[in-house]
């Protein structure tokens, strides 16, 4: 039978302050903020309906911040990566503050594949690394592993809409047997590999 698998964002369930909340279940009411979110839930309630109206099944994940390899350097690690390698000052939103849970996309793209082999049709699952970090953090980490100064960091102008944190449970894709394999330090140590060795891929993509 056909399988269809919607890949959405944990961004749905909308923002959890800095000092409290806790982590969004696949139970837990949508609240998104912006465009993108909302587009993201309408399209998660559209493809959960096919499963009971047409006999499709269905499977959603709803996954944290990816990073790694061949990422398009408008995102934060692979532009904080760009601008490290190039000399240039390393643009960070706001204060610096907001929370994301960091994984890398090999391990994204395994716990896709679990759910796909052994998800319950009409699922939601919640991937992540439990991997959370501030921005000011992951500027820090890719200034370190490039061998640049903190003092590289640049603080700009917020977003008009930049949720505080995100955290979701993972249990449930757990308990399929999938788990995060690759640690945040060998993972942007490989990230930061692929972007040294693939100037010319990035190079006309960054916006400064």
């Amino acid at each position: 039978a056909a399988h269809f698998h919607q890949i959405s964002t944990d961004e749905v369930y909308g923002e959890l302050l800095l000092d409290g909340g806790d982590p969004f279940t696949e139970d837990s009411p949508l609240a998104p903020t912006s465009p993108y979110s909302n587009s993201k839930a309408l399209a998660d309630r559209i493809a959960l309906s096919y499963s009971d109206v047409h006999d499709l099944t269905v499977t959603v994940s709803r996954c944290s911040n990816n990073y790694g390899p061949n990422q398009y350097p408008e995102k934060l690690i692979p532009l904080m990566i760009a601008n490290a390698l190039d000399g240039v000052p390393l643009p960070v939103y706001g204060d610096g503050s907001n929370v994301r849970d960091w994984i890398y996309v090999d391990d994204h793209c395994q716990a896709v594949d679990m759910i796909i082999a052994r998800g319950r049709r009409g699922a939601v699952y919640n991937i992540g690394a439990g991997c959370f970090m501030s921005n000011n953090e992951v500027a820090r980490r890719v200034c370190a592993e490039v061998g640049v100064p903190e003092s590289a960091i640049r603080f700009v102008a917020d977003r008009p809409i930049n949720d505080k944190r995100y955290a979701c449970d993972h249990t449930a894709v757990r308990a399929l047997g999938w788990e995060p394999r690759v640690s945040f330090d060998d993972g942007l140590r490989a990230t930061v590999a692929w972007y040294a060795e693939n100037r010319a891929w990035w190079k006309n993509k960054v916006n400064r």
